[in-house]
C-alpha cells in the first residue's frame, strides 16, 4: 500500500436514538470515494472512537471496508491506552479487511518514551498489518520523541505516522531522522501544504469530508508543481479549517456536514455536545466563505 495524498478522518454518524447509523456511513463513504479521496480512516478521534463499544468499533470498520471494496485503502483506528486492547482491536480490524491500522499514543497513562516504544513494538510484533503511529499530545497528554519514532520506524510493519503536534520543527526532525520510505502524514489540516514542503506525503484530513474538491485540488497542485495554486488553496481553506476546530472535534465538522445535507442530524455522544448557537452561525458563515452552500 502506497501512502500518499488525502485520507479522510471519518465521522461516525449516529441516529437520533444514539445508535450507529450505518446507512448514512455507507452513503458518506460512497460520496467521498466518488469524489476521489485516496483513502478512508474510520474510528479515529473524529470518529468518536472513545465512545464506541468494542462491537460498534469493529462493525464501523467492517462497513467502511465493505463500501470501499478495494477501491481505496481503509486505515482503521485501533489504538488504546491499554496495549492488550490495542492488540485485540488491531487483530480484529485486520480480520475485518482493513488495509492498515492507525494507532494513537496511549492516552491518560502518560507512559515514558520506553513505554511508548514497547507499546507500539508489541502491536507490530503481534499483528501482520501495516501500522501508522498517531502523535497528538493535545489529546493524549504525551508526545513521542523524534528518537522514539525513529526507533519504531525500523520495524517493518510500522510504515508511517500521523503527525499532529502542530510543530513543523518537530516534524522536520522526524522526517530527517527516519528512513525515506517512512511516511509522514499531516494530522492538522492547516499544515498540509507546509508539511508537503518539508517532505510530508499527505494528510489525514477532517476538512476533506466537508470540501473534498478543495483538499484534492491542493494535493494535485502540489503534485503538479503548481505552487501558486497550492498556496491559493491553502489560504482559501484556512478560515474553514479554523471553524472546524472552533469547538472540540468532531462537533463542528458534524454540524457542517449536517448543514450541507451529508448527515441527517449532527448527533454526538456524551460527553461531547452540539456546538452552541453562536458557533453554529460561524460554521455556516465559513461554509459560505469557502464557496459551499448549506441546506440547513
Amino acid at each position: 500500500m502506497q501512502l500518499d495524498g488525502v485520507y479522510v478522518a471519518l465521522v461516525t454518524p449516529f441516529t437520533e436514538q444514539g445508535a450507529v447509523d450505518h446507512d448514512t456511513l455507507r452513503a458518506l463513504c460512497t460520496w467521498l470515494i466518488d469524489s476521489g479521496v485516496d483513502g478512508l480512516v474510520p474510528c479515529g478521534t473524529t470518529g468518536e472512537s472513545a465512545t464506541l463499544s468494542h462491537t460498534e468499533h469493529i462493525d464501523v470498520i467492517r462497513t467502511v471496508v465493505d463500501v470501499a471494496s478495494g477501491r481505496v485503502p481503509v486505515i482503521a483506528g485501533t489504538g488504546s491506552n491499554a496495549t492488550a486492547e490495542a492488540v485485540r482491536l488491531t487483530r480484529e480490524a485486520a480480520d475485518a479487511g482493513a488495509d492498515a491500522a492507525l494507532l494513537i499514543a496511549p492516552y491518560y497513562n502518560k507512559p515514558t518514551q520506553e513505554g511508548l516504544y514497547r507499546h507500539f513494538a508489541t502491536i507490530a510484533d503481534e499483528i501482520d498489518l501495516p501500522q501508522i503511529l498517531y502523535n497528538i499530545p493535545g489529546r493524549t497528554a504525551v508526545s513521542m520523541s523524534a528518537e522514539t519514532i525513529r526507533r519504531l520506524a525500523e520495524h517493518d510493519r510500522i510504515v508511517g505516522i500521523k503527525e499532529a503536534t502542530g510543530d513543523l520543527g518537530f516534524a522536520t526532525d522526524v522526517i530527517r531522522r527516519c528512513p525515506d520510505d517512512f511516511v509522514v502524514l499531516a494530522g492538522d489540516d492547516g499544515l498540509t501544504l507546509p508539511l508537503y514542503a518539508i517532505g510530508g506525503r499527505g494528510v489525514i484530513s477532517v476538512v476533506a469530508q466537508v470540501c473534498p474538491v478543495a483538499m484534492l485540488g491542493l494535493r494535485d497542485a502540489w503534485r503538479n508543481g503548481d505552487f501558486r495554486e497550492a498556496r491559493r488553496l491553502h489560504h482559501h481553506l484556512q478560515p474553514l479549517i479554523a471553524a472546524m476546530f472552533i469547538e472540540t472535534n468532531p462537533g463542528p465538522v458534524k454540524e457542517a456536514m449536517y448543514m450541507l445535507g451529508h448527515l441527517p442530524n449532527p448527533e454526538l455522544r456524551l460527553p461531547l455536545v452540539r456546538p452552541d448557537v453562536v458557533h453554529r452561525s460561524l460554521i455556516r458563515d465559513a461554509l459560505f466563505a469557502a464557496g459551499l452552500e448549506p441546506e440547513r
